[in-house]
């Protein structure tokens, strides 16, 4: 048999990637296992009892939203996103500007379908949230990477960077950025930055995709304007989700762009699960209707703002500071921990005995070619007694390398 479906499989079958994190899965459910491995958010947050009121929507409405639903989205939660949304994409969104998807990897999968053959080239951040990557590798892209520091990518590299690829004969169809509390780095792109991608994605019209799940949590600083809000060209795809403020369960996200690319990626997305699911659209849009996105949101972002603090306190306690470096992040679910000297993947083995699990770093290189000495750590899944201890597990088996 299984050398029948060798001969059956597609060329993308025989290429795909898994996700290493959900291979992870079987790793960091063992019982006693201290997890900041999964980007997950934690469940004791989550709004249970304002959800299940939302939830009476179904007597309500229900012989509509058991009923299929248009491609686009549920009309009523799509009013609400362009008001919601308006101070961060600078004005109300028409309603053709948006599409509500299934969970915002899809907002990833769409944009692919509408853009790439196989062969053609994406620019991204690297390291970059794999997940991504991952989607748009079995799409047949192809990565030009861009390295990062505390201000998020080096966009000053890009136009070299552009034309050597240009001159070779190669098609660059659009530039991916996580720009606010970036996964896995946990940094922000400066205002500077963004108005020198915008520039350059102009110049070489060149798509941008704006990844921002994170942004709503943000623990302190200034908002930075969206890409999307400073776009002339209608260049940029702003991708969201309700994931990290609501619960990931629901899986709604939604994206905004120029209503053609909207268009061409709802045509794809009728091919692909004909609606997001019409129920739990119209349960998330009563949930926000009835104010308790808005009052909630506060507990959300003090709540990880807690947690962030406790793992921060931990690194502080128990790294040793002369072999483990880190920037504290000011929102999002990340650490991005950096240990010259120490391989992560042997790392993440004691660990492991130790029953301590994170995410090695060369998972988020697209190429491939760098991450050896780092590692993710989320913050937001461990009790604050779990994150003390799992982080004092994590340096003795730091310690355990000459």
């Amino acid at each position: 048999m299984e050398d029948i479906l060798d001969n059956l499989y597609s060329l993308s079958a025989k290429s795909i990637r898994p996700s290493p994190i959900r291979e992870m899965l079987h790793l960091v459910r063992k019982p006693g296992m201290i997890s900041f491995a999964g980007g997950m958010p934690d469940p004791d947050i989550f709004p249970v009892e304002q959800f299940q009121q939302a939830a009476s929507i179904i007597s309500r409405e229900g012989k509509d939203i058991l009923q299929y639903g248009t491609t686009e989205g549920y009309p009523p939660l799509k009013e609400f996103l362009a008001e919601w949304t308006a101070p961060k994409m600078g004005r109300k969104l028409l309603p053709e500007e948006l599409l509500i998807t299934t969970g915002s990897s899809q907002v990833i999968d769409l944009l692919c379908w509408a853009l790439l053959d196989r062969g053609d080239w994406v620019i991204c951040e690297e390291p970059t949230f794999l997940g991504a990557t991952g989607t748009m590798y079995n799409h047949g892209a192809r990565f030009l990477t861009v390295p990062c520091d505390s201000e998020g990518m080096k966009v000053e590299l890009l136009p070299d960077l552009i034309e050597r690829a240009l001159a070779s004969g190669n098609r660059i169809k659009f530039i991916y950025t996580i720009v606010n509390f970036h996964n896995p780095l946990g940094c922000d792109l400066s205002l500077e930055r963004r108005k020198r991608l915008l520039e350059i994605a102009s110049t070489y019209g060149i798509m941008i995709l704006e990844d921002d799940p994170y942004g709503w949590v943000r623990f302190e600083g200034e908002e930075v304007q969206s890409l999307f809000s400073m776009d002339e060209q209608g260049l940029v795809v702003f991708a969201s989700s309700f994931s990290k403020i609501l619960a990931p369960g629901t899986r709604v996200a939604w994206c905004a762009g120029n209503s053609e690319i909207i268009r061409k990626m709802a045509v794809f997305k009728q091919g692909t699960d004909t609606c997001t699911s019409v129920v739990v659209q119209a349960i998330v849009w009563e949930y926000c209707r009835l104010g308790h996105l808005d009052s909630f949101l506060p507990r959300i972002v003090s709540h990880y703002r807690d947690k962030r603090d406790g793992m921060e306190a931990a690194l502080l306690k128990y790294m040793p500071a002369e072999r483990v470096y880190w920037q504290k992040p000011k929102g999002g679910f990340f650490y991005w921990i950096s240990a010259p000297g120490i391989p992560a993947e042997e790392l993440l083995k004691r660990a492991v005995e130790k029953k301590v699990a994170f995410v090695p770093g060369k998972a988020f290189y697209p190429t491939g070619t760098g991450g050896r000495d780092d590692f993710r750590m989320c913050f937001t899944f461990a009790s604050p007694e779990m994150t003390d201890l799992g982080v004092k597990k994590l340096s003795e088996a730091i310690s355990e390398f000459e």
